[in-house]
């Protein structure tokens, strides 16, 4: 019964996008692009799980993320990310991270 409640929603929703006048192109990116955002999101935009989920390599994940063009924003439930390591000037570390006597 599931899944011809899923078919049903399914079926409404590529009619309305038909008779919107949506090319197969732009609904095939569309529905790939809130996937994957979907994806993201039920796994804290961690990369490797979502990749997993979907069926796909971490990098092929990455390559997609970025040719649809979603951002952290779109998927970060937070609000806020962490930066992933310390960013380093070209002139050396930086005065913080120098020990203190």
């Amino acid at each position: 019964m599931a899944d011809q409640n899923l078919n049903g929603r399914l079926y409404q929703i590529v009619d309305e996008l038909v008779h919107r006048g949506l090319t197969l192109e732009q609904a095939r990116r569309e529905f790939e692009r809130q996937f994957i955002v979907a994806s993201l999101k039920s796994n804290r935009g961690n990369f490797c799980r979502s990749a997993r989920s979907l069926g796909v390599h971490r990098n092929t994940l990455r390559n997609k993320v970025s040719d649809l063009g979603i951002g952290v924003e779109d998927y970060d439930l937070t609000g806020r990310r962490q930066p992933r390591r310390k960013a380093r000037s070209a002139n050396g570390p930086a005065a913080s991270d120098l020990p203190t006597s």
